[in-house]
């Protein structure tokens, strides 16, 4: 089965991603991929979600998390057996699907014990470890083993403990060989010896299995009938007839039933402790509702995750999807700072020191020749402007103009009135239901040696709004900052038109002896002409907290 691929953007996922990741799968479908779909990390900002409503184009799929499931792994539909199976129909289901454990489930598919082949043999097929005459079976059961059908008698479904005799000898030694053994639970089997046949129905005995298809005297059949004497006739002849009575068991007295269950939803990795570390020969993976979904061996462990990432506008696993690190990643286009994981394949690793990986994206359709649909060039458009805050961050590139240039053209737009109006639509914290979300919605983690801050960045139309947030959001920060165990945690509130950034901080307040910039009052600073996140403050910061 194909993999398939998901492009995704970052964590708390902004314009620039999401619109990177929409825009990235709809250049490999167009490329001839056909299983690539776009994914997001995290819930678009209000920022995105505008733009994507202005353009009619849908959200992408919403992914949680990309840990492997114990779903991944398990082969659809199971084989499974009923406990009423003859031990013959189960082992034809061992060799028929090649498997080595077989699920055991009720009327409704509720597992209720599992079969190993392998302990199935070392029980009861080894040579000479069931030498024993009994066979607990049903009438019925050895019918359907034996390809027999009855002469006398009826096909008795009711599992009995019967001791097999063959008759092939003088009828007075047989008489001899079974005397001492309840009639009723007899099972002679014999060819075409009358004499067998005969003291077989005298005494009684529970059945009669006549080998070779030979015929039985008709005033012998009404004799065991008056007798309550079943007679069976097979085609086989005796030595192979005997062999397969012994098949005749019901499944269900070789069921264990003490058996390892793990839920569909589980992480793979709990799948993988039980079977490796827990020396668990096989574990049955169960639906929501408790039925019978798969079973799991150690060969499920080989089983390749039916998915693979594309990673756009980010290559670090801190920020990347819940599971990253567990999936196969196939290629990262990106416009940040390397922190990427190692991988075990090679792989295209595409990032380039520009403003926006929208810009990368769509430098990718013009290099294929390949020309973006005018919504996708509009989406693209919002994406590099959104990054860039309208060509006016200090990340903009020559090369972000003149994919600006190429993109309104197709999307019959001009860039400064849509730049405007993404801005003007969603800028501030109106838009956020509360302060915290408002931070978190563009929030990032960032390394100094083994110490990690975080920060996060909202554009405004003047600073009014955030003055009258101020106190709810330093409280917010202080909550972030907690929870996430951040010895810094610093929001930028960008004024897109002064170019003017307010950097609230919370923790670590030595810095302000070596901040650089005007401290407005305590935690609080005004950092004028900064509007990049990652080319301006992180530097910086990174600069600053290294010194102390």
């Amino acid at each position: 089965m194909e993999k398939k691929i998901y492009v995704i953007g970052h964590r708390n996922p902004d314009t620039d991603s999401i619109a990177s990741a929409i825009a990235y799968a709809g250049l490999k479908k167009r490329l001839g991929v056909e299983n690539v779909s776009p994914a997001m990390a995290g819930t678009p900002n209000p920022q995105t979600r505008y733009v994507l409503e202005r353009l009619g184009i849908d959200p992408p799929e919403y992914l949680t998390d990309v840990h492997p499931k114990v779903n991944h792994v398990l082969s659809r539909p199971p084989i499974t057996a009923r406990p009423d199976l003859t031990l013959k129909e189960a082992l034809e289901l061992f060799h028929r699907h090649s498997v080595r454990v077989l699920p055991v489930v009720d009327e409704r598919d509720f597992p209720i014990g599992i079969v190993s082949l392998l302990k199935l043999s070392e029980k009861y097929l080894v040579a000479g470890s069931n030498s024993s005459r009994t066979i607990e079976a049903s009438l019925a059961g050895l019918a359907a083993c034996l390809q027999g059908t009855f002469l006398a008698g009826n096909p008795d479904f009711q599992v009995e403990k019967l001791h097999l005799f063959i008759g092939a000898m003088l009828e007075e030694s047989f008489s001899t060989r079974i005397e001492g053994f309840d009639p009723s639970s007899l099972l002679i089997m014999t060819g075409d010896r009358r004499s067998i046949q005969e003291a077989a129905i005298e005494r009684r005995v529970r059945l009669l299995v006549i080998t070779g298809g030979l015929g039985v005297d008709e005033d012998l059949v009404d004799r065991a009938r008056k007798n309550g004497v079943s007679i069976l006739s097979t085609s086989f002849d005796t030595a192979t007839a005997a062999g397969l009575a012994k098949l005749a068991p019901p499944l269900s007295q070789f069921v264990e039933k003490k058996f390892s269950r793990i839920g569909i939803s589980e992480p793979f990795e709990h799948l993988r402790v039980r079977l490796v570390q827990g020396g668990e020969s096989a574990v049955i993976a169960v639906e929501e509702d408790g039925t019978l979904a798969g079973i799991a061996t150690k060969s499920s462990l080989l089983t390749p995750v039916p998915f693979a990432l594309i990673l756009v506008d980010h290559n670090e696993l801190g920020q990347a999807v819940p599971g990253a690190e567990s999936v196969e990643i196939l290629e990262v286009i990106d416009h940040h700072k390397l922190g990427n994981p190692g991988t075990s394949l090679p792989i295209a690793f595409m990032t380039s020191p520009v403003g926006s990986t929208c810009t990368v994206v769509a430098s990718l359709y013009r290099e294929r020749g390949v020309c973006p649909e005018k919504n996708m060039a509009a989406l693209l458009l919002a994406g590099i402007l959104s990054d860039t805050v309208i060509l006016r961050s200090a990340t903009t590139t020559d090369r972000d103009r003149e994919m600006v240039v190429w993109l309104e053209e197709i999307a019959g737009l001009d860039h400064r009135v849509f730049g405007r109006e993404i801005f003007t639509a969603c800028s501030g914290f109106a838009p956020h239901p509360s302060p915290e979300e408002a931070i978190r919605s563009d929030f990032k983690h960032f390394a100094v040696g083994t110490t990690h801050i975080g920060v996060g960045q909202v554009e405004v139309v003047g600073f009014d709004e955030f003055h009258g947030l101020k106190e709810d959001l330093r409280s917010a920060l202080k909550r972030i900052r907690s929870e996430e165990r951040l010895p810094l945690a610093g929001l930028m509130v960008t004024d897109i038109y002064t170019e003017t950034t307010l950097f609230l901080v919370e923790g670590m307040n030595q810095i302000a002896h070596v901040m650089g910039y005007p401290q407005l009052e305590p935690h609080l600073y005004e950092l004028k002409g900064v509007m990049s996140r990652k080319k301006q403050l992180i530097p910086h910061l990174l600069k600053v907290l290294t010194s102390l």
